[in-house]
């Protein structure tokens, strides 16, 4: 299988991570005016898993190092595939319940608390799992990240205000979300071997982890996305029959290449973790807030028309891009 061996390219990887953790939310805004997310859902869903097929036999069953994808799976033990499965089912009511909470209060609200919190929590508990990195320069890193979380909550409270019922609904389904997402790639990272070139036996490798959590997250879709179709906490209920009435060729397209594009981020994520570590690939790659962030402001025009952003709007992608220059060098030292 391919495997990185160096930690400059491990970087590269986490950076094409952001760009797709922070720009597959695009595909669901071209598809929302005319398809409910529970249906475009199903369809991203299908991305992920087709996406981490590819690559597992592509990139996972060439090469002379490690071990390929289909012998992987065929060694790996029950707590392992368990491990993984579960980091997809954790993840995907994550990110079910983030998309709700942005339909509800906004970006204002969900993204800066959901993201904030899941990479505050999903660092640490990485760190923990498997120290690779100085924590000082990684906490650093992750500090200076939430400052500029925070001056991107404040930059879009400055947008025009939603109902403060709503507000506080989105709130709490955010902090939800949240806790969810900081702990799915812990299930995940500890699925994995830690040495990718020889690993353990019964542990997986980055491919195979990367197909088995996507089996666990379309899986689980059943319970979850099936759930908010029949009980929306915002919008209107859809049926499994709307799934094919109401959709076309364009429409399935959109979905499925969302779910591709947020799948080579988390792929090509595990894969630079064989030299960054988990808990600085995690923060790297949730570096996707700035990028989302981008979007926002320069393609979608959100702050289009609102005064005192300017300041807010600079400063937060100062401190971002500080911050994970801090997280970069934690390696180095």
């Amino acid at each position: 299988m391919y495997i990185l061996n160096s930690y400059p390219w491990a970087v590269v990887l986490c950076i094409i991570t952001m760009l797709c953790w922070g720009s597959w939310a695009n595909t669901q805004k071209l598809a929302s005016k005319k398809w409910a997310f529970q249906l475009f859902y199903w369809d991203y869903s299908l991305g992920v898993l087709l996406l981490s097929l590819v690559l597992a036999f592509t990139m996972g069953s060439t090469g002379d190092e490690g071990r390929g994808f289909m012998a992987d799976l065929r060694q790996s033990d029950s707590s392992s595939i368990g491990l993984a499965l579960l980091g997809g089912v954790v993840f995907n009511l994550a990110n079910i319940l983030l998309v709700a909470a942005i339909d509800i209060a906004g970006m204002a609200v969900a993204f800066p608390v959901g993201i904030g919190l899941a990479l505050i929590i999903g660092v640490i508990t990485n760190y923990i799992g498997y120290p690779v990195g100085n924590p000082i320069l990684i906490f650093t890193g992750i500090v200076l990240i939430t400052v500029a979380i925070i001056l991107a909550a404040l930059a879009y409270r400055k947008m025009p205000a939603t109902d403060g019922k709503a507000s506080r609904k989105g709130i709490i389904i955010s902090v939800a979300a949240g806790l969810l997402m900081g702990f799915f790639y812990r299930f995940v990272a500890a699925s994995m071997a830690t040495d990718f070139v020889n690993p353990e036996m019964g542990k997986l490798t980055p491919y195979s982890a990367s197909v088995i959590f996507s089996v666990g997250l379309i899986l689980s879709n059943f319970i979850w996305n099936s759930n908010v179709m029949y009980k929306p906490v915002t919008g209107v209920k859809v049926k499994y029959r709307d799934y094919f009435t109401e959709g076309n060729l364009r429409l399935h397209s959109i979905g499925i290449l969302g779910g591709a594009i947020w799948s080579l981020g988390m792929t090509f994520n595990i894969i630079a973790s064989g030299q960054a570590g988990f808990a600085i690939s995690y923060g790297l790659g949730q570096g996707a807030t700035l990028v989302a962030a981008l979007w926002g402001v320069f393609i979608w025009k959100e702050f289009k028309g609102v005064r005192g952003v300017n300041l807010l709007i600079a400063l937060m992608f100062f401190f971002y891009v500080l911050g994970l220059g801090v997280l970069i060098a934690s390696r180095l030292s």
